[in-house]
This record gives structure tokens, C-alpha cells and sequence, in this order.
């Protein structure tokens, strides 16, 4: 592969990053030209652009084709790990400051997301916050929560989700489950999100 077909315009990553966290799933050019709102010719050519960069595999079943993430690729996992590592920037403004308070987590947590409508739409009543740590961490993150709560700086109340690594393999069967890992953003360890969805999918 040639160093200058190596760039990647918004879609592609966009297309990436939304097969990649829906593992579950294979999606056809249609599909996800319907999700991500865009032209379906221009899906279908970006998808099979990123299958050639090695990013996407694609799977014919009859005379569809299917895309989904080349989880097996060392340089593509490399890949969606950097690209999550930028999610924190792609937050919506209105969740600046919640953000900013979710910091305090980072010494204690393994993983961080927050899911649900609050990173959709700015009318929204609480915000779902998932939250991946160690038990012996627990007395710690009761401490941040009751200090964030009592700043009174987030308005909503934030919904937390707590598991552990073990409750990962549990419930990696579960559809709420998927459907909180597959439509959230990362405000912590993206390289750790990215081995749970592995995990998650095998």
C-alpha cells in the first residue's frame, strides 16, 4: 500500500468507526449510507476504498455485500485506536462540562463512555455515563460521583453504569449491553474500549 493512499477523509472514518462499535453486525453500502445520511454510490465506493486499505472486510452473501471491521488486522486495531483517542474532542459543546468533571475518574477507571441521547440532542433528561473499574476502586469512585454531584456544575443527573472487566464476558450476550457500546463516545482509555469490543465479539 503506497504511502499517499494512506489518507482518510471524514466518512471514511465515520463509516469505520461506525462498523467497528456496531460488531455485531454487517452493514451493505445502503444501510449505512441510510445511517450516516449520505449518498449511496459514494458509501459503496468508500467502503470498498477502506476494505483496500485493509480496514474493512467485505463479505458477499448472494448478491449483496456486506462490510464489516477488520478486527483481525493489527494496523487497523492501531488504527481505531488512535481515532477514539480523539473522541474526547468530538464531544457535543453542551457536554463541555461534563466532560471536564468526568476527568476526575482517570486515576481510578479503566474505561470511560458516555452513552444514550445526551450525546445526541441537546434536549435530553439525564446522561449515561458507563464506567469500567477495578472493585478495590470502588470507595474511590463513590467519592468523585458525590463530589461532582455536589459541585452542582452537570444540571441533569448523570445515570452511571458500573461493570467490571468480568462483567464484560457476562454480558457480552446482551442487547443493552451492545447497545451501549455501540452508540457512545469514549472519554477514557479508547485502547481499552478496543479490546472490550474484541472481547465482545468472540
Amino acid at each position: 500500500m503506497a504511502v499517499n493512499n494512506i489518507q482518510f477523509t471524514k466518512i471514511e472514518i465515520q463509516i469505520a468507526k461506525y462498523l467497528f462499535k456496531h460488531y455485531k453486525d454487517g452493514y451493505n453500502a445502503r444501510q449505512l449510507a441510510r445511517i450516516l445520511d449520505i449518498n449511496h454510490a459514494h458509501a459503496n465506493k468508500l467502503c470498498n476504498l477502506l476494505a483496500d486499505k485493509k480496514l474493512l472486510v467485505r463479505d458477499e452473501i448472494g448478491n449483496s455485500v456486506f462490510f464489516s471491521y477488520e478486527y483481525e488486522n493489527k494496523l487497523a486495531i492501531k488504527f481505531m485506536e488512535y481515532m477514539l483517542s480523539l473522541e474526547e474532542k468530538e464531544f457535543p459543546k453542551w457536554l463541555a462540562v461534563l466532560l471536564h468533571s468526568l476527568r476526575k475518574f482517570k486515576l481510578c477507571i479503566e474505561m470511560g463512555v458516555v452513552f444514550g441521547s445526551s450525546i445526541k440532542t441537546k434536549d435530553f433528561n439525564d446522561i449515561d455515563v458507563l464506567l469500567m473499574y477495578d472493585a478495590k476502586e470502588s470507595k474511590e469512585v463513590k467519592r468523585i460521583k458525590d463530589e461532582i454531584r455536589k459541585s452542582e456544575l452537570v444540571e441533569q443527573p448523570i445515570r452511571y453504569v458500573d461493570i467490571t472487566k468480568k462483567d464484560v464476558l457476562l454480558n457480552k450476550g446482551d442487547k443493552i449491553f451492545y447497545n451501549m457500546l455501540s452508540d457512545c463516545l469514549v472519554f477514557h482509555n479508547p485502547e481499552k474500549f478496543v479490546e472490550v469490543i474484541r472481547k465482545c465479539r468472540k
